[in-house]
């Protein structure tokens, strides 16, 4: 076999580069040991422990513990058992979880509960009188203004506020004011309907 004396340094070269390079790796990371505050502090942690509230819901206070970043949503469907509020998009598109507070519709998917301390809250579930039905309710069941009901607690409560709001005085305006509540049933003539009629029912 022919010696080759170049593609020996060549060869020597490669390995003492390699190895030269490894410990050179290995000094640097024993160097810069971790803290002990790395060390405890696992990444993506969410400053702020759990704290208690309490949130007035349909004439009742609650006080119930909930973390910082807990929406009002979840708080009303997972510590109160007020599952009338619907968990739709989460993202505030589709307006399931549409409830009033201090009157004003809000999507409870989009706003903390921890800021809602001092809010007058109403759901769904509170709207009826006993066995009596709100004049919304009554009108959408007359109309027949919803079919899978995924999204009809969230329409009902927008409706009162729409009517509350006098946003009511033709098809096309309440079309327009109740355009932030999507029936993915395309129910919308009849929910047109019902919350006209419940209109003029306030009205008398």
């Amino acid at each position: 076999m022919t010696h080759n004396p170049e593609s020996q340094r060549s060869t020597h070269t490669r390995r003492t580069v390699l190895r030269s390079t490894a410990v050179a790796a290995a000094g640097t990371v024993a160097a810069t040991p971790l803290t002990s505050a790395a060390q405890a502090e696992p990444p993506h942690t969410v400053a702020g422990g759990p704290v208690e509230i309490t949130l007035s819901v349909n004439g009742q206070r609650h006080r119930v513990v909930v973390e910082p970043r807990v929406t009002l949503l979840d708080a009303l469907r997972e510590r109160l058992g007020l599952t009338g509020t619907k968990k739709g998009c989460d993202r505030g598109e589709c307006g399931a979880c549409t409830v009033l507070a201090d009157g004003d519709r809000i999507k409870s998917c989009l706003t903390l509960a921890v800021m809602r301390q001092d809010t007058e809250i109403t759901t769904v579930e509170g709207l009826a009188r006993g066995e009596q039905l709100h004049p919304v309710q009554a009108a959408f069941i007359r109309h027949d203004a919803f079919q899978c009901g995924g999204c009809t607690p969230g329409q009902i409560m927008s409706a009162v506020a729409c009517i509350d709001e006098g946003h009511t005085s033709s098809e096309a305006e309440i079309r327009e004011w109740m355009s932030g509540n999507i029936c993915r049933c395309a129910a919308y003539q009849n929910i047109v309907a019902a919350v006209a009629d419940a209109a003029k029912e306030k009205v008398r």
